[in-house]
């Protein structure tokens, strides 16, 4: 008898399985689960095998640090997937002679559009007579202060069109004017506003957005600009879409200089030699040109680019935490995905943003040298148990994915993870044809904080895992899906009008991303899996059905922690149900749902060919 723990390291979680072994009688004990610490296959995986096993251990009756019980311990074989973003066109939006503002204060004040110069507040006595000026107020002069001053050049016949202010004041200064103008507010960055300058000032009315200074053609009728000059100020029209105020104030001939740097190529390494393709023509030519070189030896980026930056970036990350050559680590797989990437708008006071075209791109590592090889001698000297390397991760989840009721061969299955989506296919008599591809669960978080501009991570992944809604009163919320539900006590006012997560526990977590909506960030999400997801598990079952004709597959069973997501599986059953093909979730042992099946099949595959 031999106590046997199957522990799959993966990229976000560590899942561990627990059993007695008796010649091929293999009794489950129970699981354990924690956060993968450190990236998959570095000695940093150890914290996370500790207490991922020692979760088990303790479920079935051990001591949690009592690791002496184990007899032996057997590791998944895999590489470890990273994934970044590289920018279409640009690093930094371009703009020249111009300087924007274009965020959306929760009150503007007024109405309207105001065009003249901006002076700064204290020189507002020195404006003459039909003059069409624009005050510049600093936080030092109070709204009643401001009013006064903008009231009695109005009374010397000076044309105030509009105002800027640094302080929340809009509404409280044209409430005591003699006239109503458009003001923007909440400017922090006051004192880098260019005074002297022609500048435009728009506040659309409640409900509406800006409509004159969002298009660049209105912005050249205005600025009175050529068709050169027009073709630079897109940038500044594109990063004002949707706000209720902006500002557009034109600055001096090389006052803001521009910056390229450009996409890049790809040189892609197969079989039938190297070919290239530039990361400007998208994710479809991109994949296209990884197809045609499968299967891949090695991908390199063009030096000085974005992409080279990248490729760069994943392998010497890898190098630091393996001590494995730069020159050793391969790239064997990619996936990518066309995204759109908020970038910081050069010239702006205001923390203006742009979205520019990108390419998001997970990436496969394969060294010479395995990681695991050398974690699972680590893990056997910290722990003082036998450790060993199992099969290939997709082999061992085809055989824990086995265990589900109502399966046999032939069948395949689709392992959706955190770094990668792995499929197998064993035919009837026990063979097994198996792939490796990188995207997955993290792939997609990068494109929704990369779309929704979010630099919290974790917010990402919970944007990924739940639902949403919208609470539209103390006791009823609006559910993504339109329909209503009703709460028998108050929620929490901090809710009100937000939109929010609604998590398992009925929770609402609400979105503090300003200038959001429901629709924006369900089809972000929805988007963002259906390019990851959907096209990994049509991309992996090509590769490994009979003859590459996914049509000879009947049978899919979904596993992994990204098959427990609430829309992921339906997503790709829908998919798979154009090409015949019947999928579900697996529910390995009949206890564990779609998690824990390579750890489980690793446990199974150390009796094979026993008596």
């Amino acid at each position: 008898m031999a106590i046997t723990a199957g522990i799959d390291i993966g990229n976000a979680t560590t899942e561990t399985a627990l059993a007695r072994v008796e010649g091929r009688n293999v009794t489950f004990l129970a699981t354990g689960i924690s956060a993968t610490t450190g990236i998959k296959g570095t000695l940093q995986n150890i914290a996370g095998l500790r207490s991922s096993l020692g979760m088990a251990l303790e479920r079935a009756g051990y001591k949690r640090d009592d690791f002496s019980a184990v007899d032996i311990i057997r590791l998944n074989r895999a590489a470890p997937v990273i994934g970044d973003v590289a920018m279409e066109t640009v690093t930094e939006t371009i703009v020249t002679e111009s300087t924007m503002i274009g965020h959306n204060p929760a009150t503007p004040g007024g109405i309207g559009v105001g065009l003249g110069v901006s002076v700064a507040f204290e020189d507002l006595s020195s404006a003459r007579e039909g003059d069409s000026v624009i005050p510049v107020i600093a936080a030092k002069h109070d709204y009643e202060a401001a009013a006064a001053g903008i009231s009695s050049a109005m009374a010397r016949g000076v044309n105030i069109t509009a105002a800027i202010c640094q302080s929340d004041d809009g509404v409280l200064i044209v409430n005591r004017l003699p006239k109503v103008i458009p003001v923007v507010d909440e400017v922090g960055a006051i004192d880098r506003v260019p005074l002297g300058m022609r500048c435009c000032v728009e506040v659309a009315p409640p409900g509406r957005v800006v409509s004159l200074l969002s298009n660049p053609y209105d912005i050249a009728s205005l600025f009175e600009l050529s068709p050169e000059e027009t073709r630079q100020i897109v940038p500044v029209a594109r990063a004002l879409v949707g706000n209720r105020s902006a500002v557009v104030i034109r600055t001096p001939l090389g006052e803001v200089r521009e910056r390229r740097i450009p996409a890049g190529e790809l040189y892609i390494l197969g079989p039938q030699g190297k070919r290239t393709v530039n990361v400007e023509d998208g994710a479809e030519a991109i994949q296209n040109t990884v197809i045609a070189c499968y299967p891949v030896e090695n991908i390199f980026g063009q030096p000085g680019t974005n992409v080279g930056g990248m490729m760069e970036r994943v392998r010497r990350t890898m190098s630091d935490m393996t001590d494995i050559p730069i020159g050793d680590i391969y790239i064997q797989d990619l996936l990518a995905v066309d995204t759109l990437v908020p970038q910081k708008v050069t010239g702006g006071v205001a923390g203006e943003f742009s979205l520019e075209s990108g390419v998001a791109l997970a990436v496969m590592v394969k060294t010479e040298e395995l990681p695991m090889q050398r974690l699972a001698v680590a893990v056997s000297r910290e722990l003082g148990v036998k450790v060993e390397v199992g099969g290939i991760e997709a082999d061992m989840a085809i055989r824990g994915a086995l265990t589900t009721p109502g399966t046999k061969p032939p069948v395949a299955i689709l392992d959706l993870g955190a770094g990668s989506s792995d499929a197998s296919f064993m035919k009837t008599d026990g063979a097994v044809t198996l792939t490796h591809l990188a995207g997955a669960g993290n792939l997609v978080n990068t494109i929704i904080a990369s779309e929704l501009g979010i630099e919290d991570m974790d917010l990402a992944e919970a944007i990924k895992r739940y639902p949403l809604c919208k609470a539209e009163s103390a006791y009823h919320i609006r559910q993504e899906d339109g329909t209503v539900r009703f709460f028998d006590e108050p929620l929490d006012p901090g809710v009100y009008g937000r939109v929010s997560l609604l998590h398992e526990n009925d929770m609402l977590q609400p979105l503090m991303l300003p200038n959001i909506s429901v629709e924006k960030v369900r089809s972000t999400r929805r988007k963002a899996k259906q390019e990851v997801f959907v096209k990994n598990a049509v991309r992996a079952l090509e590769q490994v059905a009979p003859g590459s004709n996914i049509r000879l597959v009947d049978y899919v069973i979904l596993v992994g922690g990204s098959a427990k997501d609430f829309e992921i599986a339906a997503m790709i059953t829908d998919a798979l149900s154009r090409y015949g093909i019947v999928a579900g979730r697996g529910n390995i042992r009949s206890t564990e749902g779609p998690r824990n099946a390579v750890a489980t099949g690793l446990v199974l595959s150390s009796v094979e060919g026993r008596k």
